[in-house]
């Protein structure tokens, strides 16, 4: 998808949310339990209630991965109802891969060419030859870890090497490499007040942000700080939206969450001049 495109649909939608499809099986409603594959089941619930609302859906691969096949087989059958039904919407794998060259190609064919994502997360620890190769893609979107919403992102990220925090330095050094304009960041809700240190850096760039809702984060705040002339920002929410209720009328139920998360963004982007 080009950039333009998402743009384009945040417009029309009056909408940055992306919706996190962390499905678990311990944790939808039971009656789905007895379907054929009930994480498609949920998906295709979830997704088909909450469409209108949100510009983006954000797998994360873990939940998929920990069913084995039967895990992968749901996520690409989600993948491929995404993708034939509703294409103007801007997919996320939430994967956070990161490894040598070839390694790294072999995971972007894997999500772009294969499962035809949009975009991955990539952890960018092991620096520039293994996150060039996801940006050789066109019109495929590679989004960095830069400032995560976790505790133990003070670990590390937030750490001073050579006079500036190491997750300023990801962001600078990111944009040196070949195909940066093809990059995206993560920034955590619970990070709100670093947005304007990181506009400082990446302007115009589009940031993930994880956080708001169940982990406490202000959309507000983030507007505040990160939110461009061109938006800029893909807000995601997951159990907030999708586990709002785990009886029959979950779809309707996320979709009222949705739709309460896309008047508050209606709002932000009313102030956008």
């Amino acid at each position: 998808m080009k950039i333009e495109d998402l743009i384009a649909q945040i417009r029309q939608k009056k909408s940055f949310l992306c919706v996190g499809l962390d499905t678990d099986l311990d944790k939808i409603p039971g009656h789905l339990l007895k379907e054929e594959d009930p994480i498609f089941a949920f998906n295709k619930a979830i997704i088909d209630a909450t469409h209108q609302y949100c510009v983006a859906y954000k797998p994360n691969i873990a939940f998929y991965e920990a069913y084995g096949i039967k895990g992968w087989r749901s996520l690409e059958r989600t993948m491929e109802y995404l993708n034939a039904n509703y294409p103007e919407i801007f997919t996320i794998a939430d994967a956070k891969r990161g490894d040598i060259g070839n390694t790294s190609t072999r995971y972007a064919k894997a999500f772009f060419e294969v499962m035809e994502f949009d975009s991955i997360t990539i952890a960018p620890y092991m620096g520039k030859d293994s996150v060039e190769p996801f940006l050789e893609f066109e019109d495929r979107h590679t989004i960095l870890l830069a400032l995560t919403s976790n505790q133990g992102a003070y670990d590390f990220q937030t750490k001073t090497l050579d006079g500036q925090e190491l997750y300023k330095e990801v962001l600078s050094v990111s944009k040196t490499y070949k195909g940066s304009e093809r990059l995206m960041y993560v920034v955590g809700a619970t990070k709100a007040s670093y947005l304007e240190d990181i506009r400082k850096i990446v302007p115009e760039s589009f940031l993930l942000v994880p956080g708001v809702g169940a982990q406490g984060g202000s959309l507000q705040d983030v507007c505040k700080y990160g939110i461009t002339k061109n938006v800029g920002l893909l807000v995601n929410s997951s159990r907030g939206i999708i586990y709002a209720s785990t009886g029959n009328d979950f779809a309707e139920v996320a979709a009222k969450k949705a739709y309460e998360i896309q008047q508050e963004m209606q709002i932000e982007l009313s102030k956008i001049k």
